[in-house]
């Protein structure tokens, strides 16, 4: 969030008008009252101002640029201040320290747009290029319970295609899954690419689901989908296309309601790989961050992928 100024110079001159308009022993009297008060006010706004700019007293965070030094003692012989000069004074050291944090704002806003535009040139281009889809990149000397991050490799996705030519019975068992039509598109969509897989046409349930989790990211169900995509391609003994699909959905939202599942069947897929040490790794990171799982609604999974690989 940016720090915005409304206090400006021209703001300021018109204030030492105003209060300089009553010089003299008025002023004296006046500037012990409501002017004062109202100075008073101003320098406690512009420190709290500069504690918002500047957090952190021991300059942690940032090195103020404006801080308050002991005023030097009169040197001796010197007539003492009048309150008018004292006023002048503190006007005149409020304003230089607007104008400093004003100066630190301008150059926070530019560095701060300089990065956006550095990752706005590091992302890719949604309108031109192709789906991405999440894959798994290749381990090195990864730590255990340390999920390899996903990239754009030999076992990334690749977008569903639909048969040329369905047969006369395939055509027919899907026109018997019911496609539902309530006033949520959404839920809609992820419902009818589960009856798709329910009714075990997993390529049709691949299509609708990827579907489903490229148009409604956002979804309430969308841990459901990503996880069931992986199913669907799973359940048709394609491990490798399962694989970035069940990683995506633990890595994006590890507290998804089927991010323990997707990190389970993903050491599954790994084992049919024949990639004992990702699915080692898998089982690790499970056992892990989801002890409750592992003890309790998933345990026969576990138990069984764990007993189907040999882990160090």
């Amino acid at each position: 969030m940016m720090v915005k100024l409304a206090l400006k110079r021209p703001v300021l001159g018109a204030l030492l008008v105003v209060l300089l308009g009553t010089a003299g022993p008025a002023f004296a009297q006046s500037s012990a009252g409501g002017d004062e008060v109202r100075l008073r006010k101003l320098e406690a706004e512009v420190r709290a101002l500069q504690r918002r700019v500047f957090p952190g007293s021991d300059g942690k965070f940032f090195t103020p640029e404006v801080s308050q030094s002991a005023e030097p003692a009169p040197a001796a012989g010197l007539p003492a201040t009048t309150p008018v000069t004292d006023l002048l004074t503190r006007m005149a050291a409020v304003e230089t320290q607007i104008s400093r944090l004003t100066a630190q704002n301008e150059e926070t806003a530019n560095r701060v747009a300089q990065m956006e535009a550095k990752l706005a040139e590091m992302m890719p281009s949604s309108a031109s290029a192709a789906p991405v889809t999440p894959a798994l990149a290749t381990p090195t000397a990864a730590p255990a319970a340390s999920i390899p991050a996903p990239t754009r490799s030999a076992m990334a996705a690749k977008p569903v295609q639909a048969a040329a030519k369905p047969s006369p019975q395939r055509v027919a068992a899907v026109q018997q899954v019911e496609k539902p039509g309530t006033d949520d598109p959404a839920d809609d969509a992820y419902t009818y690419g589960f009856r798709l897989w329910d009714a075990k046409l997993y390529p049709e349930a691949q299509q609708q689901l990827q579907l489903y989790v490229e148009k409604y990211p956002r979804d309430a169900k969308i841990s459901y989908g990503r996880n069931l995509l992986g199913r669907a391609f799973l359940d048709d003994g394609k491990p490798r296309e399962a694989a970035p699909w069940f990683l995506q959905n633990y890595q994006t939202d590890k507290r998804g309601a089927r991010a323990a599942d997707s990190l389970l069947y993903l050491a599954e897929a790994m084992r049919q790989l024949k990639d004992t040490s990702r699915a080692c790794i898998a089982l690790a990171e499970f056992s892990e961050t989801y002890i409750g799982e592992a003890i309790g609604r998933l345990k026969s999974q576990y138990d069984a992928t764990r007993s189907a690989v040999k882990c160090n």
